[in-house]
Order: structure tokens, then C-alpha cells, then sequence
């Protein structure tokens, strides 16, 4: 997808959030050596096989994207990982790759789409790429980056890094941490809540943090996935 640099627009900043956590509350619990030995262990454990068990799965998507429309299988999305590294999320293909061009017809939907980062009813989606962001399958490729340790199973979700105004006071909050595959936003709803219930979505699971919360994300996970709750 090709991006073409246009003139500079002055954006007006956005209202930061109210966070159900006051900022002065908000503990950086996954700072300890500890703690992220134990969230890399319990990562690998989970990672590393279930990689090995899905492998045939990668083999039938790569295909299934290749015949349903011309361009790569992989998609590489750049966002914001700890400390404000960025670094580039791998996902299946899900867009055609003319999508800029398909989007320049709906100026409606550039609008939905620079408000809230996301679209309902999305024209560059493909027909594979429905199914794949109906059931997350799209995000498979993103356990390479867990064991890469640029993402977590379990964390605040991944942002680009023109989003994390969003955040107002609590952006250097989420930067304390490592993003997640899945998280408290993902099995709340996921696309179905607000922006602003997204950040506080993840103010509560940084302040919560444990490594049996992680566990209990984990399992929700599986049905919310199954459900394809708020997934679009």
C-alpha cells in the first residue's frame, strides 16, 4: 500500500480520557526483573507450540490470501512497543492493495476512519480478509513478535504512533509497558467500544497487573475469538 506524502495539517489535539484510575495511582507493576521473567516464561510456554501446532493453518491462510487477491501474504503495520520503540507488527494481509485509492472514493468513511481508527463497514477489506479479522486469525503472525519480545500475549493493545495523543496524560503510562496479542480490550468488546474506553481499558490492566490476570485474559480470549465479538 503505497503512502504519499501530502501538505501539513495543524490537527486539533483531542480531550484526554478520563481514566477510571487516577494517574497518580497507576503502578508500573511489570517494571521488576521479576515480573518480566515471569510474563517472558509464561509468553514462551504458550508461544512456542502453539506456533509449531498452527503452522499447517499459516500454510492454508498464505494460500487462501494469494488466490483471493494479488499482492503479499504478510502485512507488516508499524507501531509503538515499550519505551516508544517502534517496531513492525506482522499480520496476514487483510486489504486490497490498492486500498488508499479505494478509500479516496468514501470520504465519509476517511472521516469515521481518522476519527475513531477503524471501520465497520470497511471497502478495502477482501473477502479472505473478513473471515480472517472476524475470527483475529490475522493476527497470528503477531506470536513471532512475542518471541521476539516486541509484544506479549497478553498487554495494552499496539497503537501507531500518531494515536498515542489519544492517551493524553496516561501515554507515558502505556509506554511503561510491553503491548499484548490480546488483552482486556480484546474480550471486552473489542471494536464495539469507544476509543476512550479502550484507553482505560488498558490504564486498568497496567494498574491490575499479575500474572494470573494474564492468565484469565488468556482464557477469555478463546471464546471471545470463537464469538468474533466486536471484530471487523
Amino acid at each position: 500500500m503505497q503512502i504519499t506524502m501530502a501538505s501539513k495539517v495543524v490537527l486539533k489535539q483531542p480531550e484526554a480520557p478520563t481514566s477510571p484510575v487516577p494517574e497518580v495511582v497507576l503502578q508500573k507493576k511489570q517494571s521488576s526483573l521479576l515480573s518480566q521473567v515471569m510474563k517472558a516464561l509464561l509468553d514462551y510456554a504458550l508461544t512456542i507450540p502453539s506456533l509449531l501446532f498452527i503452522l499447517p493453518l499459516f500454510l492454508l491462510i498464505g494460500l487462501a490470501i494469494k488466490l483471493d487477491s494479488p499482492g503479499p501474504v504478510f502485512y507488516r503495520r508499524r507501531v509503538l512497543g515499550r519505551d516508544g520503540v517502534q517496531f513492525d507488527a506482522f499480520k496476514f494481509r487483510t486489504m486490497y492493495v490498492n486500498g488508499d485509492e479505494i478509500l479516496a472514493r468514501h470520504p465519509e468513511l476517511k472521516a469515521e476512519l481518522d476519527k475513531n481508527y477503524k471501520l465497520k463497514a470497511d471497502p478495502r477489506v477482501t473477502r479472505v480478509g473478513k473471515l480472517l479479522r472476524k475470527f483475529s486469525l490475522d493476527e497470528l503472525p503477531q506470536l513471532i513478535n512475542v518471541l521476539l519480545r516486541d509484544m506479549s500475549l497478553v498487554g495494552p493493545r499496539i497503537i501507531a504512533p500518531n494515536e498515542l495523543v489519544k492517551y493524553g496524560p496516561w501515554a507515558d503510562t502505556l509506554m511503561t509497558v510491553i503491548p499484548g496479542l490480546t488483552g482486556l480490550w480484546q474480550v471486552s468488546g473489542r471494536s464495539d467500544t469507544s476509543y476512550d474506553e479502550r484507553v482505560n481499558l488498558d490504564m486498568e490492566y497496567i494498574h491490575n497487573w499479575s500474572i494470573w490476570l494474564d492468565i484469565k485474559i488468556i482464557f477469555r480470549t478463546i471464546p471471545a475469538v470463537l464469538r468474533g465479538d466486536g471484530a471487523y
